[in-house]
């Protein structure tokens, strides 16, 4: 009789133990994991973005919209007696069971919202301010200017055979020589770059960005005379204290600097051509190799992406295509910095369209 209260008193203890929140006890757990998950999927879509680009394949969008996570836990117990014994003698059991439900609801990116992500034009006046946060602007530049007053930042992958004369002069020398002189204010703090929102005229009530580029003075003569190159490559007048950054090309009118930015599909479409292929993958026709010459070599290539017929290991992101395995090494300190930055304009590039088709995915454990 002693050992059936035992029994009674043990197993009612586990029932109502059992009867607490998960929720909470999940919530951060749940919460870094799925941040995670999510990241690594977005960084391996826009790579598989590029390697299909690289193929003249398809690109898209899939954006992840909604994740309701549920949980449900089930425990039951039971005592009894075994009366066909002698001497008659307690039996008993307890079971718990706790089922994690996931439903992850996707959204595909199309019409005006594709052509809004993928066709138009980042203005500059979002894309500079990304370096007053710290990103390096030699890298943000190279991925997203096309030119720079002049100075064209050409890009690889519209380059044909006799599309160009040779002998014509682009100045992408000048170009390249001026985002690195701009790095080197940037990191000497003599770089400065300013936002500034402007009501509308008659009445409206929406603002306009307007984005200023500054270049202050130094008695540092190693860095006076980059400063002086740099304003020279600008047209930076001395009548101004500041230059006004539009969207445009060729000579900029006085106290402007031109950018003619890249949609967020060029960006995507000059990294993709700098990837390498395998010499099998060309000879079968399924690409093209790219164009030798000053337009694109190794020094300039901003992100390099291998590949191999074997799982790598340990990559910063990996995606497989065509029995291929592509992806960018977590040691490649260069590649992952503009990969990123590259990942931050694609967000930039988004915007906000009535929804279209979802697919919502229910998965079971």
């Amino acid at each position: 009789m002693k050992n059936i209260r035992k029994v009674i008193f043990i197993s009612s203890s586990l029932i109502l133990g059992g009867c607490y929140s998960i929720g909470s006890q999940r919530l951060g757990k749940d919460q870094d994991e799925y941040s995670i998950s999510i990241i690594e999927s977005n960084k391996r879509q826009t790579l598989q973005n590029l390697v299909r680009l690289r193929y003249a394949d398809t690109p898209g969008l899939l954006d992840t919209t909604q994740l309701i996570s549920g949980y449900q836990f089930q425990q039951s117990a039971f005592l009894g007696v075994a009366s066909d014994t002698f001497p008659i003698r307690p039996n008993g059991g307890i079971a718990a069971q706790l089922q994690q439900n996931p439903t992850f609801t996707f959204q595909p990116v199309t019409g005006d919202a594709y052509a809004h992500s993928f066709l138009r034009p980042l203005p500059p006046a979002s894309l500079l301010p990304l370096a007053m946060g710290g990103l390096p602007i030699d890298i943000l530049l190279q991925l997203s200017a096309q030119s720079i007053n002049s100075m064209s930042n050409n890009r690889p992958f519209s380059k044909n055979s006799g599309d160009m004369d040779n002998s014509t002069n682009y100045n992408t020398e000048e170009f390249f020589e001026l985002i690195h002189n701009l790095r080197l204010l940037q990191a000497s703090g003599l770089l400065g770059i300013q936002l500034q929102q402007s009501p509308e005229i008659k009445g409206k009530t929406f603002e306009t960005s307007h984005v200023f580029l500054s270049i202050y003075p130094t008695q540092n003569p190693n860095l006076e005379k980059i400063t002086e190159t740099t304003k020279k490559l600008l047209n930076f007048s001395p009548k101004y204290k500041r230059m006004e950054v539009v969207y445009g090309v060729g000579n900029p009118k006085p106290g402007e600097v031109n950018i003619l930015s890249r949609s967020m599909l060029s960006i995507l479409g000059q990294i993709a051509y700098q990837i390498n292929i395998p010499e099998d993958e060309l000879s079968s026709g399924g690409t093209e190799k790219k164009q030798s010459g000053n337009f694109i070599n190794s020094e300039n290539s901003i992100i390099n992406v291998k590949y191999s017929k074997k799982i790598p290991e340990n990559p910063f992101v990996s995606i497989i295509y065509d029995n291929y395995y592509y992806w960018i090494d977590k040691k490649d300190f260069k590649s992952k910095l503009a990969f990123t930055i590259s990942q931050m304009l694609l967000e930039l590039s988004k915007t906000t369209q009535p929804s279209s088709a979802i697919v919502t995915i229910p998965v079971n454990k």
